[in-house]
């Protein structure tokens, strides 16, 4: 599973001037967590509830170590996953939903 996280630093050297924007990260984060939590909501938000900081480490232990952790907390699983070169697979991201899911 630590390889799925050391394919993500690639990910970051082209979209962190884009993503690194954290102005708006407690209004963001408190928006989201009226609302439903998915694959689509942003890693920060899902690393704040609980429940779905338990489901998504399930899948991805280490996620919210990770050492570029700053730099793509804002994107979604989805969002993250074409950039992973694999390593966010199909499987993982439909348990994670599975597990959101169930909380909601």
């Amino acid at each position: 599973m630590k390889s799925v996280l050391l394919a993500l630093p690639l990910l970051f050297a082209a979209t962190a001037p884009a993503i690194a924007q954290d102005d708006d990260a407690d209004t963001m984060a408190a928006e989201t967590a009226e609302a439903e939590l998915t694959i689509d909501s942003p890693i920060e938000v899902l690393m704040a509830d609980d429940g779905a900081r338990a489901v998504v480490l399930a899948e991805m232990p280490g996620l919210d170590q990770h050492p570029a952790y700053g730099q793509f907390k804002a994107m979604s699983l989805k969002a993250v996953q074409p950039y992973s070169q694999g390593m966010v697979t199909d499987e993982m991201l439909a348990n994670i939903a599975a597990g959101l899911a169930e909380l909601n």
